[in-house]
């Protein structure tokens, strides 16, 4: 069975009503991104770190799995699929796909601040000042934050060392280290993006020009198509 690998960002769960980071609006357009993503902002202000990824949490548990996620989950039912995400939201996992390696952390999780191994399920609920783990320590939100290392990123370099097809749907490839997966790809491994803008090129790749929406169900027909022939 023919092993397919999906690297998705932000660009994905956007169709879902979800915004970007750098697009969260409202009140939060007054701060900057180290302000609540940082482990120097949650030095400086734990409780507003806590604030906006409550926030968050609470719009990422309203919003739904849209099209292209389906589309992925749909997948499995021909395909070896493992699915690398850079989004703390939790869409792929309820359209339906079982491997899911969330590369910078999960927003419906709880870590402890001393011992990295401690995390806890939230089910939607948010985190408190006070909120400690079993050791006695404040919980903060289970995410890599700018400046922290990326604990999965070797595993997720493995997987698409594994790939037979790769494709990158939702990321303009901008975030490293994520963006350096690409070169893990093996040679000669089809390399297919899909993203709207014009301006993005990744050499060796077919681009579809698309949303994740309108994109991923046309791929996935595609491929569906090619090994099937």
């Amino acid at each position: 069975m023919q092993h397919i690998v999906i690297l998705s960002g932000s660009g994905i769960s956007a169709e879902s009503g979800l915004p970007t980071f750098r697009d969260v609006g409202g009140l939060w357009q007054q701060y900057s991104v180290y302000d609540l993503a940082s482990p120097d902002g949650w030095q400086a202000n734990p409780a507003l770190v806590l604030d906006f990824y409550n926030a968050r949490r609470q719009q990422a548990c309203q919003a739904q799995p849209n099209l292209a996620h389906r589309a992925l989950a749909a997948l499995e039912q021909n395909f070896k699929v493992s699915v690398i995400t850079q989004n703390i939201d939790d869409l792929h996992e309820r359209a339906g796909s079982n491997s899911v390696l969330h590369l910078h952390g999960e927003i419906n999780k709880a870590r402890s601040t001393s011992n990295p191994d401690l995390i806890y399920p939230l089910e939607g609920r948010n985190i408190q000042m006070g909120d400690t783990c079993e050791e006695g320590s404040q919980l903060r939100p289970h995410v890599v934050w700018f400046g922290e290392m990326v604990p999965e990123m070797e595993r997720a370099a493995e997987i698409c060392r594994q790939a037979d097809h790769f494709l990158i749907v939702g990321t303009s490839l901008q975030v490293y280290p994520a963006a350096a997966l690409i070169h893990d790809v093996p040679p000669g491994v089809p390399v297919t993006v899909i993203d709207p803008s014009e301006d993005l090129s990744v050499s060796g790749a077919h681009i579809i020009r698309k949303t994740a929406c309108e994109g991923v169900p046309i791929w996935a027909a595609h491929l569906h198509d090619d090994t099937t022939d």
